[in-house]
């Protein structure tokens, strides 16, 4: 029997699919298994098999099947599953065959290249090792804005490959909403005094985190028959299928900052495991972008993670396991400890309301390295200057200066500001869901979580790719992107710290 086209774009898809997953299991070996001395070979093969993957996507055949589908598109609801894969698929092949594969070859080749150069460079605090390797990566991605008709602001054009359709300038105007308000909260927080945290500092086994951590996560959803959990400098999830999570932290020895990375990690994760299983190997099957991926890391994070009724549950499994360093700290001691607002060096270790500093220091920086206002060569001081003017501290080194995140040495330009979108949108989400569930306090109490995880995966997880980021935020919460519901949370949460 004769395939249909959709069926034939279907197959074509799913092969394109499977090259894209190899890359994704090539990069999470390179990141979490693979020695040292692999990384050029690596490079190499990552470099071809994305150069496949492109080529297989952009050939003239798909093009052609996705005329000869227009009729079935335009003859179907909008939200069913072949006008959902047709309408997508059509955005990302314009994309697409405006990029050579050489290009994306090439890119993905020093992008290897880059993140092995990070992890040395990061552990002697030497930029000099990282920098040739980020002008070259610059440079790749200038040519790849070149591929398309000059837009209003070159750095659109980044940003939409992590954020669809989000314009800077709207970026801009909700990071100016949230410097207008934090910068304040955080000046009354200060006046109001400190908070100790001071026991959340010292020897904390390494083993015992990681048992805590998967105790944690079993209760979240996590199960070992598709999920795993490993070891990384700096923690990431990826998913290589269906019914394949794989989550990383970072369990250091002197705190217990890992449990909350892990939780983040987790709200990747749970994410790409909720997404309608029909839409496997098709460009449906993720979450549909980079912010609403963090606004689910977020959420498990510090919505629940960093919750009262959360440490209720908890504290007294911490408190036992660790109990020469917290048996005299009582839970309040504690709760307020880990949600203490403090400037701080390092932007995975930052606090809810400063974390958003942090993120917009580099998506300045960003916007002035792709549009040529900033060298690479001058990017430490850039960014040490404006460390010292948002945060009033002094970089002692870049190992916890430019040299703490990954991003920029694996070519990701144009990703930072999703961290901060994530923010606003989880409380967006967050407020719907207790709306529909009512105060989930009493069973975060008892270790439950199932009824949070189950809502959003019926209602946002289930989605996958299959609407814009606005529309899966406004068919969600019924309201488009909005900076507000954030800031009253904070203000909300931490009104004992000001008063």
């Amino acid at each position: 029997m004769t395939a249909s086209p959709f069926e034939r774009l279907q197959e074509r898809l799913a092969e394109v699919d499977d090259l894209a997953k190899a890359a994704t299991l090539l990069l999470w070996d390179q990141r979490v298994m693979m020695p040292p001395a692999g990384a050029l070979a690596r490079a190499e093969a990552l470099a071809t098999v994305s150069r496949l993957a492109q080529d297989r996507f952009t050939d003239d055949e798909v093009g052609r099947l996705l005329e000869e589908l227009r009729g079935l598109e335009e003859s179907s609801d909008e939200d069913s599953f072949e006008a959902s894969v047709i309408r997508v698929t059509r955005r990302q092949y314009e994309k697409a065959t405006r990029v050579p594969s050489e290009l994306v070859g090439e890119t993905r080749r020093a992008a290897a290249l880059g993140l092995s150069a990070w992890n040395q460079a990061k552990e002697q605090s030497d930029f000099s090792q990282l920098r040739p390797h980020l002008e070259e990566l610059l440079e790749l991605r200038r040519r790849y804005v070149e591929c398309f008709a000059p837009p209003d602001q070159t750095y659109h054009l980044l940003l939409d490959d992590y954020e669809p359709h989000m314009k800077t300038a709207e970026v801009r105007q909700i990071f100016a909403e949230l410097k207008h308000e934090l910068v304040p909260l955080i000046a009354e927080i200060r006046e109001a005094g400190d908070v100790d945290d001071s026991f959340l500092h010292g020897a904390f086994d390494p083993a015992v985190q990681r048992a805590l951590a998967l105790e944690i996560l079993t209760a979240f959803g996590y199960s070992a028959e598709e999920w795993r959990l490993d070891e990384t400098p700096h923690p990431f999830m990826t998913s290589p299928g269906t019914g394949d999570i794989r989550l990383t932290t970072n369990f250091r020895a002197h705190d217990i900052t890992s449990l909350f990375a892990t939780m983040h990690e987790f709200g990747h994760g749970v994410y790409e495991w909720g997404v309608d299983r029909s839409f496997a190997r098709t460009p449906l099957a993720s979450g549909v972008s980079l912010g609403l991926h963090e606004s689910q890391s977020r959420t498990w994070e510090n919505l629940v993670g960093r919750s009262r009724p959360f440490w209720r549950w908890f504290y007294p499994r911490v408190q036992k396991a660790f109990a020469a360093q917290l048996g005299d700290v009582g839970e309040e001691a504690f709760y307020r400890a880990v949600n203490r607002v403090h400037p701080s060096l390092i932007r995975i270790d930052a606090d809810e309301v400063t974390y958003n500093l942090h993120i917009i220091l580099r998506f300045e920086l960003e916007q002035g390295l792709i549009e040529g206002r900033l060298a690479v060569a001058d990017l430490p001081d850039a960014w040490n200057a404006r460390m010292n003017e948002y945060f009033g501290l002094d970089v002692p080194d870049d190992a916890r200066g430019v040299l703490q995140d990954m991003h920029w040495a694996g070519g990701s330009l144009g990703y930072f500001p999703t961290y901060a979108l994530g923010n606003v949108m989880s409380v967006q989400i967050w407020r719907r869901a207790l709306e529909d569930l009512g105060d989930l306090d009493e069973r975060f109490e008892r270790g439950e979580f199932a009824d949070l995880r189950e809502w959003l995966r019926s209602h946002l997880y289930v989605l996958g790719a299959k609407l814009t980021p606005q529309e899966t935020v406004e068919r969600v919460t019924g309201s488009r992107i909005d900076a507000k519901p954030y800031v009253g949370y904070l203000r909300e949460k931490l009104a004992p710290q000001v008063a």
